[in-house]
């Protein structure tokens, strides 16, 4: 009799937990995923419009794989072909587009972007515009089209992006600083990110100054409110607290790191420990 009891139990847990996983909606990205469940991520950064870069980094061990399309010249043709390529990769495909606009964001999830991150967000408008061309109605204004998002998502990729598709909005600027929590507070934003050699370039201080520090403050206060994601550079992942999301280096920086390495024996100088490299300093 006590056998049959467990028994019971253990198929009406199992069937009760089946029940929960398809009645939720599918969750392909598991940078979400990680992020839900307080785990930190770590993308490494495309710069160059080669598949077979982009499937090495893809499959090297980063969460996701930050695509620069702010600050390179690679087309949305050339992103598609590396990300079709390595379909299946654990990296989930982020990209940085130039803006917020329609036509950036709708390539960008046509072509299967798991992640959308807006730079230069000083302007309530402009994340509020990256959420509502990232998704489909009801939630935003996507239009559907011929992407390929569905053979790398899969079938019911129309029903599930909303539930994957995640925003991250990046504060560069004294501006982005004093509506910080405008920014994290709208619904379907993600993460926000401390753009940390940006910041210092717009308010004209260097990482470690006291105002500088206090913007950085400023921010991380402000999403801490709002219970989102706090986002930086990798340099800050060992050294400030309550950061979940970071972007690391290059495929060009870690061909140079390692090629030194191979060649000198030993770790190459960088910056000061806790201290983010100026972007395009390393080249």
């Amino acid at each position: 009799m006590r056998k049959l009891v467990v028994f019971t139990s253990l198929l009406t847990f199992g069937l009760s937990g089946f029940a929960q996983q398809t009645t939720g909606p599918r969750i392909f990205n598991t940078v979400k995923l990680k992020l839900e469940q307080g785990k930190q991520v770590v993308g490494g950064t495309i710069q160059i419009p080669d598949p077979d870069t982009y499937c090495a980094m893809a499959n090297a061990g980063f969460d996701f794989l930050w695509i620069e399309m702010q600050h390179s010249p690679m087309s949305y043709q050339d992103v598609a072909h590396m990300v079709m390529a390595c379909r299946g990769s654990a990296a989930m495909p982020f990209i940085r587009v130039p803006d917020a606009t329609e036509g950036d964001i709708q390539k960008a999830t046509d072509l299967g972007a798991a992640g959308i991150i807006i730079p230069m967000v000083d302007d309530i408008q402009k994340v509020r515009n990256a959420v509502k061309f990232a998704k489909y109605p009801p939630v935003g204004k996507r239009s559907q089209g011929a992407g390929q998002y569905g053979a790398i998502w899969g079938p019911d990729y129309r029903k599930t992006a909303n539930d994957n598709i995640m925003i991250v909005a990046m504060i560069e600027s004294p501006a982005g600083v004093k509506i910080a929590e405008e920014i994290a507070s709208t619904p379907g934003v993600d993460v926000v990110f401390v753009a940390a050699t940006d910041l210092g370039s717009f308010s004209g201080y260097k990482q470690g100054d006291a105002p500088y520090e206090a913007l950085v403050q400023e921010i991380e206060k402000a999403v801490k409110r709002t219970g989102k994601k706090l986002a930086g550079p990798l340099a800050w992942k060992s050294t400030r607290a309550g950061y979940a999301f970071f972007q690391g280096p290059s495929e060009t920086s870690l061909i140079r790191t390692g090629a030194k390495v191979e060649l000198g024996g030993a770790n190459p100088s960088g910056p000061k420990k806790g201290v983010a490299a100026i972007e395009g300093s390393d080249r």
